[in-house]
C-alpha cells in the first residue's frame, strides 16, 4: 500500500467512525463543466434575491483559490432522514430542519476529522466547508463518486436517495481520487411534474427564484401573490421533489441524536402553527435551522398559507 493509499484509507475509515454516510475524494481543480452552467444560471437571474450567489464566481469554481496549494477535495455525506415525520394535515417544514442546525453538528465532526488528519498524517493545511462558503458542494460530491446530480439538481445515490447533507474538507494533501458514477434518473420526470411552483424549468435546471425553499427562507420581502395557493402547506423549505423521487424509497433513518426533532414539533397542528408565539418558536426551534427565517419570517410564511 502506497502512502497515498494509506492516507486515503485512514481518512475514509475515520469519516465512517464519525458517522458520515460516505466519503469520496477528488482532485482540487477548476470545475470546467460547471463554469458555463453557473454563468448561464446567474445570467438568467435564477438566483432571485440571493445576490451572494454572484459573489466569488472564480472561487466557486476553483478550490485552490479558497485553500492555497489545495490538492484534494474530501466530500462527505451525513444522513438526516427522520424516523418520525410531522402529521399529514399540518404546515410542513423541510426534514433537514427537524433537529439541530446542521451547520453546527457537521462543523464539529469536520473539526474532529481535521484533528485526526493532523495527528495521524501530519501537518496538513486545509479548510472545512458546510454550505456557508462559495463551494459547489453537489458538483464536488458528484466528482468524488458519491452520487449523481438528479433532474431536481440534488445529489442522488442508488443506496440512499438524497436526504443527506454535503460537506467538504479542502486540503493540501495528495490522496487517491474516486471516479464519478453514472446518472440513473433515466426517463423519470417525477420531480419536474410534482414541483408545486414549476421551479424545475428543465431537467437538471432549477430556477431558484421560483422555489418554495427560496420564498420561505431566503426571500426577505413579501412573497409574490401569484404563488398564492401553490405552496402545498410548506412553511419552511420544501421536500416535494425529494419525496416523489423513486430513489428515496431506499432512504433509511439517520442515527444522529442531534437531528431528532423537538417532541412538540411532530404533533403541531395548523392551529398550533397559526397561534405560535415567540416563546414557543424559541423553545421548539432553539437550535434548529428554522431560526434562519426568524419568528416574523415564519409568521409571514404561515399567513401566506392560510
Amino acid at each position: 500500500m502506497t502512502l497515498k493509499e494509506k492516507n486515503t484509507f485512514l481518512i475514509k475509515n475515520e469519516a465512517k467512525r464519525l458517522g458520515f454516510m460516505s466519503c469520496g475524494i477528488s482532485k482540487a481543480d477548476f470545475l470546467e463543466k460547471e463554469a458555463p452552467r453557473l454563468e448561464r444560471w446567474l445570467n438568467n437571474n435564477m438566483n432571485g434575491e440571493m445576490h451572494y450567489m454572484e459573489n466569488h464566481f472564480d472561487k466557486r469554481l476553483d478550490p485552490r483559490l479558497l485553500v492555497p496549494g489545495a490538492k484534494s477535495v474530501i466530500s462527505l455525506l451525513l444522513n438526516y432522514y427522520p424516523e418520525e415525520k410531522q402529521i399529514d394535515t399540518t404546515y410542513k417544514i423541510s426534514k433537514y430542519a427537524y433537529g439541530q442546525d446542521y451547520h453546527h453538528v457537521i462543523k464539529g465532526k469536520l473539526k474532529m476529522l481535521q484533528e485526526f488528519i493532523s495527528q495521524e498524517i501530519g501537518e496538513v493545511d486545509g479548510r472545512a466547508f458546510v454550505d456557508s462558503a462559495p463551494v459547489l458542494d453537489k458538483a464536488w460530491a458528484a466528482k468524488s463518486g458519491l452520487g449523481w446530480i438528479g433532474k431536481h439538481s440534488n445529489l442522488l445515490t442508488q443506496q440512499a436517495g438524497s436526504f443527506y447533507f454535503i460537506a467538504e474538507l479542502i486540503v493540501d494533501l495528495d490522496l487517491e481520487y474516486d471516479n464519478p458514477v453514472t446518472d440513473h434518473c433515466g426517463t423519470c420526470t417525477a420531480c419536474i411534474d410534482s414541483c408545486p411552483t414549476q421551479a424545475i424549468t428543465e431537467p437538471y435546471v432549477v430556477d431558484g427564484s421560483k422555489c418554495i425553499s427560496y420564498f420561505t427562507i431566503e426571500l426577505k420581502k413579501e412573497i409574490p401573490t401569484e404563488f398564492q395557493g401553490k405552496f402545498d402547506d410548506w412553511a419552511f423549505g420544501c421536500d416535494v421533489c425529494q419525496d416523489v423521487c423513486p430513489w428515496n424509497r431506499f432512504s433509511k433513518s439517520h442515527n444522529e441524536p442531534l437531528f431528532n426533532p423537538h417532541p412538540e414539533l411532530l404533533s403541531m397542528t395548523k392551529k398550533d402553527w397559526e397561534e405560535i408565539t415567540d416563546e414557543v418558536f424559541k423553545k421548539v426551534f432553539q437550535k434548529s435551522a428554522v431560526k434562519r427565517t426568524k419568528f416574523e419570517g415564519l409568521k409571514r410564511n404561515i399567513n401566506f398559507l392560510k
